[in-house]
């Protein structure tokens, strides 16, 4: 089977897993001269276009805003083109429709980091992009 890899999706919020996951995509973008997309999903339904912007979505795309910036300068850093882009609604679903829809060549995305006795198991949302995505999952611990 021959897989290029063209498109990296990772998904990020915040945590220093999800940028383990980050260091790793731009690793391979840069051997397989990719492009990364970075995707923070605001755990909010979408606002009607005509509502104004509440105090907590301010707060959440203000934290999505901070944390694109740092990834798309860490990737500038090493050369690799980075778009970011922000969804709403449930993240584990929202990562893997975004990667069927776009045709992402593949999911980077970080395990969660969690105590010694539970390293054992993967965190929710790698677990559901893991089992449900029909594209290649890279999980990174």
């Amino acid at each position: 089977m021959d897989i290029k890899i063209k498109k990296i999706l990772v998904p990020l919020d915040g945590s220093s897993n999800s940028f383990r996951g980050l260091d790793v995509a731009i690793h391979m973008a840069r051997q397989c001269h990719a492009t990364i997309t970075g995707l923070y999903v605001l755990g909010i339904t979408k606002p009607k276009t005509n509502e104004p912007i509440t105090p907590l979505e301010k707060l959440l795309l203000n934290n999505a805003q901070k944390i694109m910036k740092k990834a798309k300068l860490k990737a500038a850093k090493n050369g690799i083109l980075f778009f970011d882009r922000v969804s709403y609604g449930d993240d584990e679903r929202r990562i893997v429709d975004i990667a069927e829809r776009k045709k992402f060549d593949l999911i980077v995305i970080g395990s969660r980091g969690m105590g010694a006795a539970k390293e054992l198991f993967l965190g929710s949302t790698s677990n559901y992009v893991l089992h449900k995505s029909k594209r290649p999952v890279l999980i990174v611990k």
